[in-house]
């Protein structure tokens, strides 16, 4: 799509994460002037590591890439038929990860950034903003670490406390550490079209009391105490591997470390009891992030704990894992359809601080802020997409469809579209009701989408 130049007043977008990045794009692509103001590299935080747009400061994975039978798979297509920035980059910097979505993060990145600045509409502006802009348009697209000061005047404006949960990162391990005698290369169940995707986890089996012994060592270690009066919960879809520990001993053996769908070949006639998974974490193959493996321990006992993982002993980290405070609005009770603030209707929010949870949700929310906020700064409002698509779907959850008492972030799932009639219910039909729910919502995406390209 060629860039179009129009007159019009700026879009200001706060943040230049996933969602700022991709409402800077789409603003821009229809011909909007945009600001990104990041903050970083002048002031950092706890997670992130450069001061690139687009950094991916937790897992490098966007999840399942299937549009016909996962709801992420389908925001994906959603977000590429709609020329999104994320997902372009991400086909760029694709590795190999079975039938999941990972990239190799830090030119990921890199990538996004240089996209962004070379666009001819979009400027960018570091330096931290710390009070809600009084005029103009604007999105805030702070994600999960929004700076303290911003995060005081958006509590002050909206007249209560912003919820927040605790997000935890997993671990980076250099593969040239890892013992291959012990380890292997394998998919579960051996998934995916290429003996490079075949292979694409790194795995270290457990026999019974190995395991016993990590899950000791695992509720044993010392791990990292809140403040007083921190009583934000943890987000279902990103336990701390210890907090999975406390709820049952065998809870990790039938979550991320399920032994399923896997055969050592060091030796194939011993199934094993347990099974730690690594995946790629760039494309040079020189490290690996530990699959499902969030913690909130702290730095030595992490050492001591992961090193007693067969094949991980002399384990090198680049980077242990961590617990950051994660702050989001009560958005059915504050937000527009469209994603306003409705006390300050020039105000769009955008991204995880919405209460999605996930890159591609924060993203999707970012997609779809933007092309709003530029459709009416060019004097032509955008109804939101219906909710029979992925992307309507989840913003219609957040911005109404969810119980304001008991809001907590949410992924993308087909729990939260609207049936298709005539489906048999059942796990039976589970196969059927999913295709179902993916053509209707490609059909209707693209008649969403159509009326803006002939406006473009």
């Amino acid at each position: 799509m060629p860039y179009i130049r129009r007159m019009a007043e700026k879009l200001h977008i706060v943040g230049g994460g996933m969602a700022g990045s991709e409402a800077a794009w789409q603003a821009a692509h229809m011909g909007v002037q945009v600001v990104i103001h990041e903050m970083r590299p002048n002031v950092g935080t706890f997670a992130h590591q450069t001061g690139l747009l687009g950094e991916m400061v937790c897992s490098n994975s966007f999840r399942s890439d299937d549009s016909e039978q996962n709801a992420v798979g389908l925001l994906h297509w959603e977000m590429r038929q709609a020329n999104g920035l994320i997902m372009q980059t991400a086909d760029k910097h694709r590795l190999p990860a079975g039938g999941a979505l990972a990239v190799d993060r830090d030119p990921f990145a890199q990538s996004v950034t240089d996209a962004l600045i070379a666009h001819p509409n979009i400027s960018v502006e570091y330096g931290e903003i710390t009070a809600l802009p009084e005029d103009g348009q604007w999105i805030i697209a702070t994600g999960p670490l929004t700076s303290s000061a911003l995060g005081a005047a958006i509590a002050e404006e909206t007249g209560a406390e912003a919820l927040a949960f605790f997000d935890a990162i997993a671990p980076i391990v250099y593969f040239d550490s890892i013992n291959m005698e012990k380890a292997w290369m394998q998919s579960r169940y051996d998934k995916g079209e290429t003996q490079e995707e075949r292979t694409a986890y790194l795995n270290c089996p457990m026999n019974k009391a190995q395991y016993e012994v990590f899950i000791d060592a695992l509720l044993a270690a010392d791990k990292t105490e809140f403040h007083e009066g921190e009583t934000a919960g943890y987000f279902d879809g990103c336990l701390p591997i210890e907090v999975m520990a406390e709820r049952g001993r065998e809870t990790l053996r039938h979550g991320p470390m399920k032994p399923v769908g896997l055969t050592n070949p060091h030796q194939p006639d011993v199934k094993p009891y347990a099974v730690v998974q690594l995946r790629r974490d760039n494309k040079l193959g020189t490290l690996y992030n530990i699959v499902g493996f969030q913690t909130k321990m702290k730095y030595g006992a992490q050492a001591d704990v992961f090193k007693s993982i067969p094949g991980l002993e002399e384990a090198r980290f680049a980077r242990l894992g961590g617990i950051h405070r994660n702050t989001f609005l009560n958005a059915p009770t504050l937000l527009t359809a469209d994603l306003r603030l409705k006390s300050r209707p020039n105000i769009r929010f955008a991204g995880q601080i919405t209460g999605v949870e996930g890159y591609v949700e924060s993203a999707a929310m970012g997609l779809l802020a933007g092309r709003a906020a530029a459709a009416e700064l060019l004097n032509s409002p955008l109804d939101m997409p219906p909710n029979t698509t992925a992307m309507g779907a989840l913003i219609t959850h957040i911005t109404g469809g969810a119980e304001a008492k008991t809001f907590q972030p949410m992924n993308v799932n087909f729990g939260l579209f609207p049936p298709v009639e005539g489906l048999r219910g059942g796990r039976r039909g589970r196969k059927d009701r999913y295709k179902a729910y993916t053509d209707r919502a490609k059909a209707d995406w693209l008649s969403w989408l159509a009326p803006q390209a002939v406006a473009a």
